[in-house]
This record gives C-alpha cells, structure tokens and sequence, in this order.
C-alpha cells in the first residue's frame, strides 16, 4: 500500500480509502465489520463515511453508516490507526429527500454544531480527522449536472459564515482538518482565500466524482489540487459499478446498486453505455478485469491522492484493493484517451 500527504496536513493516507454508504442499507454491521478489518489488514487506513449515509438516504436509515464504524472502533480499540472522514449535508432543498436531517440541513453556525455533535456519538470518537463540507450552499453544478445556471434570487448561507463556523470545531479539537466535496474550481478558491484573508483553516481536500466517464475535474480543478495542495479524494470511480461491465446489454445483477434504485441512472445514458462497452473491450483486449482498468486509471493520475472504492461483497474489496498491483502502459493510457476523444464526458 502506498501512502500520500493529505494536502498540507501532514497526515499519511492510503492510496485506496474505505467507502462505506453501503453499509446500513446494502450491507448488514457484520458485513461493515468484515471489511474495515480486511481493508485493514491490507494497510488502507482511511475511511470515509457521511451524516447523510448509507444511500439512498432515508429517515429510517440515516446515520446508520457511522454507527457501524463506530461499533467497529468500540470492538477493536483501533480508532488512532484510522484517519477517519465524514461530512456535513448540504443544503437540503438542492436535492431533495433530505428534510429528515436536522429538519432540513443547512450549513450555519447551529446546523454544523449539531451535525459534529451527533457524529460524533455515532462514531464512538472524540474527534473527527476529516470533517468535509458534503456538497455546497449555492445553486452550483454537482451531482451529475454538467452546465451551470446562475441563480441571482439564491440566498445561501456564505462560505464564510460556513468556514468560520468549522473554525470553531478545529480550534476545540473536535476536528482536525477540513475538506470539501461536490465543489468548484470557484469554491476551492474562495475557501482558500478566506482562509488566507481572515486567518481561517484552509481545507485540505476536495471530493469530487472522477472516472472513465466523468473526467471533467481534469479540466480546471485537477491544476488546482497539486498547485495549491487541495488533495483529491475520488468518489464513484466505478461510475456506480458500471465500468465492470456488470450492467451491459440490459443486465441488472439483482444486488446492484442499479437494479435496487432508480435513482443512480446518470452513467446509463446511451452514450455513456457506449463509452462502457468501448473501456470493457479495451481491458478485455488487453487481458485485465475492466473493473481494475477503470481504478488503476484513477489510481494512476499525479492529481489523485487517495480513490474512494466501495464494495457490498468482500469479493469485490479485494479485488478493487487488488487494483494496485494493475500498471496501465503508455500504449494503454493512449487506447483510453481515444476512446475518450469519442465520449468525452458522457456522464457528469
């Protein structure tokens, strides 16, 4: 396992980081157990969770995610081996189907103090490693929207009411670093010059989607992580799973995210399955799983630090973990971006 700086921290982070919002929807506590101790055992010693988790969120569910690390943390006594991140929601009325946090979550002052608080409790921890900003407060792109319209009537809570407010929980050791996620090159920047005018933390990551289908961060955010030391923490570097090939030609595997909610459907327009079925031939020429293809392209980037993989079957960990040992060769890395030349970005 190769570790990485995160940002400016000095912290060490795994190259491959623990995703877990399965875990209290898909998969059961004993399942969340078996997998923080086998990704332990091969030397990931990042976890990433949220408030909001596991997904799709429901009031039935929510928080359920970090109650299983924190039984986790309780029953092995490991909780100082682990650089552990979760995240406050965002703004609750950008998405929808969130007014069961917190009666609609927002990121003020009160809102961010009772989201530490009760993660706090869940998790079974004094302290927070990572405490990330889950999307923003403003009308932006994220979440699979690929052009941005200016709303002029929107009335969010600042970034700097926000970033002072996560101030607070840094100065009171309930937090140690911030990061933000779902974010803009114009976000990353007004985070990092208010901290630099008004003497605030600066945040040390940024988690956004990136792969094979989706690499719009390479065109203003990916200059961005290695000039100003913003490390990028991949999420959904699978495309939801589809980039194994599993959901080709109208199959619905019956445990798949895919099959089991129909709201994970960005990575299955008709050109994003073609841009699929163009990667799983590329791999399948080349003789490697196309799911390791697709994460050892990730793994592979100078702007990547750590690539968040989530697995509802332990098959699934290893084989992602087993990710790491895949190579791609230039001649490789050439096929690909041919292909994406033809589909470029075919799912935001």
């Amino acid at each position: 396992m190769e570790y990485r700086k995160l940002g400016k921290t000095g912290l060490d982070i795994s190259q491959i980081c623990l995703g877990t919002m399965t875990w209290g929807q898909q998969n059961t506590l004993d399942d969340a157990m078996a997998q923080m101790d086998y990704a332990t055992s091969k030397g990931i010693n990042f976890f990433d969770a949220a408030e909001m988790y596991p997904v799709p969120p429901r009031p039935e569910t929510q928080g359920q995610t970090e109650r299983c690390i924190g039984e986790w943390f309780s029953a092995t006594g490991k909780r100082s081996e682990v650089v552990l991140a979760t995240k406050v929601a965002g703004r609750s009325d950008k998405l929808g189907g969130l007014e069961h946090i917190r009666g609609g979550s927002r990121l003020n002052r009160d809102q961010i103090r009772r989201a530490v608080e009760a993660s706090l409790e869940r998790l079974q921890t004094d302290y927070i490693d990572l405490y990330q900003v889950h999307w923003p407060e403003r009308s932006t792109n994220c979440f699979g929207v690929l052009g941005y319209q200016h709303d002029a009537n929107d009335d969010p809570v600042s970034i700097e009411e926000t970033l002072t407010a996560l101030a607070e929980l840094v100065d009171e050791g309930l937090v140690r670093h911030l990061g933000v996620s779902n974010e803009t090159p114009w976000g990353v920047m007004e985070y990092l010059r208010l901290a630099r005018e008004k003497g605030l933390p600066t945040i040390a990551s940024i988690q956004n989607p990136y792969n094979l289908l989706n690499r719009s961060y390479e065109v203003g955010l990916a200059e961005m992580s290695i000039r100003e030391q913003v490390s990028l923490l991949v999420y959904s570097p699978l495309a939801f799973g589809t980039l194994s090939g599993k959901h080709l030609h109208g199959q619905r595997p019956e445990s798949s995210r895919l099959t089991l909610f129909d709201r994970f459907v960005r990575y299955l327009n008709p050109q994003a399955i073609k841009a699929t079925e163009a990667y799983v031939a590329l791999a399948q020429k080349h003789g490697i799983d196309p799911a390791q293809m697709a994460l050892a392209f990730v793994n592979q980037q100078s702007f990547v630090t750590s690539n968040i993989i989530g697995a509802t079957s332990m098959e699934q960990l290893q084989s992602n973990i087993e990710s790491l040992s895949v190579t791609l060769s230039d001649d490789l890395l050439t096929e690909i971006n041919d292909i994406h030349q033809v589909y470029s970005n075919p799912a935001p």
